[in-house]
């Protein structure tokens, strides 16, 4: 190994375990004539690799693994990912007792061979009974911003962040959905690279900073769900944001339609934003470049393609921190048979009965618990210090959602009837005063459900669902 770190080599035969030995790093290093470095907790085995010029590769081109075994080394991992693609670097986690911690970051040279290792090596059985987890990585360069003046415009928010940080790209900032003179008292800040990113948190998150005298909220932005080339290819949904509250459905339906009469299937609008289904692609994209920044109702929309969310992961994303307000298309686009208007296809995630009868659902998210040893240090704290990573009760989630836009929390109206066969259905309303007066002044979902605790989780999930960002 190269000498800036004698520790990746003269330390090899003491921290190996089991298979994996200095003679098995060795040799590989030897075949594939890749450099390995081990530096600030993590091994790097190329990066670049051996004749590379130019650039690294471009953002997308990495893929996070997990659940890896503590005992494989790259001897191992490293032919398994070669699968999939050249490896410009592989980054494995490391233990300072020499086992590694887990997990490992892989850069491929181009975003199809990442896509690729997503698709066979997830799930992958790496060892018996051992299967590792791959999904894309994303080198986050945007920071959230909350509790900014609502008065305050883009310009004068993107030169105060210039200010108090260094390597600020942009300013996203969205209109009030009630006001659009207004933002929605939160903004996400572009960075040229994810280091400046995590040095402006770093310094903007102890909750004592302030802008224009309020105290700011920082937290990293989750990135947007990756959509595959060829997927999106077969959109022909259009995603429309920045509409006005009046604005109705027919008025969007016409408006699109204005360059292609017949040429919109239908219009789903939730507050300000809608999702217009078109029968063609052609016509989607035709449409998408002719509507982008037109006025409806006195608003200036912007208007992009949609982007297919997976049904049976979409609330478990969200509930895992994967889906942040940046991601308006968290809303799957309903199918022909969804197109009830409260209906936002099948809710999968409720584990008991809906209705009396038993749903699928997905997987548990996995859970940990750990020994409590006595002198252990307690801090109290606030659930509202958390990330929503943290919670896996929509109930919960709806409240801490709440919370993070300084609403007041969510009221819940229990309304009960009688099924055919002598059962009694109940059914939560909820009522979020702080947009209560807006055009969508309550959420109730349109199934009942058997159980207090069933009939109020479907609630919350529906009320999460038709909010989306704000």
């Amino acid at each position: 190994m190269n000498e800036e770190n004698t520790d990746g080599t003269n330390g090899c035969s003491k921290v190996r375990t089991g298979t994996q030995n200095e003679a098995a790093l060795l040799a590989l290093m030897e075949k594939t004539g890749y450099n390995m470095v081990q530096e600030n907790g993590q091994r790097k085995f190329g990066g670049p690799p051996p004749g590379w010029e130019g650039p690294p590769p471009p953002r997308g081109c990495e893929v996070f693994v997990g659940k890896i075994p503590r005992d494989m080394y790259e001897d191992e991992l490293v032919p398994v990912f070669e699968r999939a693609g050249k490896i410009y670097e592989f980054r494995l986690m490391m233990e300072f007792s020499g086992e590694n911690r887990g997990y490992a970051f892989v850069m491929y040279t181009t975003k199809e061979e990442a896509q690729l290792a997503i698709r066979i090596l997830n799930n992958y059985e790496i060892r018996p009974g051992k299967f590792i987890g791959v999904c894309v990585s994303l080198d986050n360069c945007r920071l959230f911003i909350g509790a900014i003046p609502k008065e305050k415009k883009k310009e004068e928010i993107l030169d105060e962040m210039k200010k108090v940080t260094e390597g600020v790209v942009d300013v996203i900032v969205y209109p009030s959905a009630i006001d659009k003179t207004k933002n929605r008292g939160f903004a996400f800040v572009e960075y040229e690279s994810h280091r400046a990113a995590a040095m402006a948190r770093r310094k903007l998150i102890p909750g004592t900073f302030q802008l224009w005298g309020h105290t700011i909220q920082v937290d990293w932005a989750d990135p947007e769900k990756e959509v595959d080339e060829e997927t999106m290819q077969r959109v022909k949904v259009l995603y429309v944001r920045n509409l006005m509250i009046s604005t109705t459905e027919e008025t969007i339906k016409a408006e699109f339609n204005k360059f292609k009469p017949g040429a919109v299937e239908r219009v789903k609008k939730l507050r300000d934003y809608a999702f217009v289904h078109f029968f063609n692609r052609e016509d989607a994209v035709a449409a998408m470049s002719v509507m982008n920044g037109k006025f409806i109702d006195g608003a200036s929309i912007e208007v992009t393609l949609a982007k297919p969310v997976n049904k049976e992961n979409t609330w478990r994303q969200h509930l895992n921190g994967q889906i942040s307000p940046s991601s308006e298309n968290l809303i799957v686009f309903a199918n022909k048979e969804e197109s009830h208007p409260k209906t936002l296809g099948k809710l999968p995630t409720l584990p008991a009965r809906l209705n009396g009868q038993h749903s699928p659902s997905p997987p548990e998210v996995e859970r940990c618990t750990y020994p409590f040893y006595p002198g252990t240090k307690l801090t109290p704290i606030s659930m509202y210090s958390l990330k929503s990573s943290h919670f896996n009760s929509a109930v919960m989630h709806l409240d801490y959602y709440c919370n993070k836009n300084n609403w007041a929390p969510p009221e819940y109206y229990l309304y009960s009837t009688t099924s055919q066969d002598g059962k009694v259905l109940l059914v939560y309303k909820i009522v979020i005063p702080a947009i209560a007066n807006g055009s969508q002044s309550y959420f109730m979902p349109d199934k009942l459900c058997t159980t207090l605790e069933d009939a109020k989780e479907l609630a919350a999930q529906f009320t999460l669902l038709h909010l989306g960002p704000f």
